[in-house]
This record gives C-alpha cells, structure tokens and sequence, in this order.
C-alpha cells in the first residue's frame, strides 16, 4: 500500500471506534438511505409539476410564475 491508502485505512478505523471502544456504524442504515432517495425523487417531480400549473393553478397555492419557477430549477438535492 502507498502512504495515502494507510491514512485512509487509519482515519477510517478511528472514526469507527466510539469514544468508549465500542464500533459505531460504518454507514446509515439501508432503509435509510432508501427513504433519502425517495424524498430526493419525490421533490425532482413535484418541482416539474410546478411548470405544468396554469396562472389559475398557480393562484390557488400562492405562487408567481417567477416563483414557480425559481423553484422547479433548484437542484433536487436543495431545499
């Protein structure tokens, strides 16, 4: 191995040591991460709903079409 790979290797192994000895979780759980992209999903298609509303739709939730869309451009990941 070359220096870095060692660094990696030790960074990662004291992450994963609590302060108390005890292992920590190497990553979040997988139900976890499947809730994150479910929610990442479902803002990616409710922002490209928002440029399919009509002014009259628009109206109803409170929203300018410059409003509307500011935030359909966002990135899915932005809040």
């Amino acid at each position: 191995m070359n220096g870095l790979s060692d660094v990696r290797l030790t960074l990662t192994g004291s992450e994963l040591e609590g302060g108390n000895g005890r292992r920590l979780a190497a990553a979040p759980a997988r139900s976890a991460m499947t809730h994150r992209w479910l929610c990442f999903i479902r803002r990616l298609t409710t922002r490209r709903a928002l440029l399919k509303l009509s002014h009259a739709q628009l109206q109803d939730i409170g929203l300018s079409r410059e409003q509307a869309r500011r935030e359909a451009t966002l990135p899915f990941w932005k809040l």
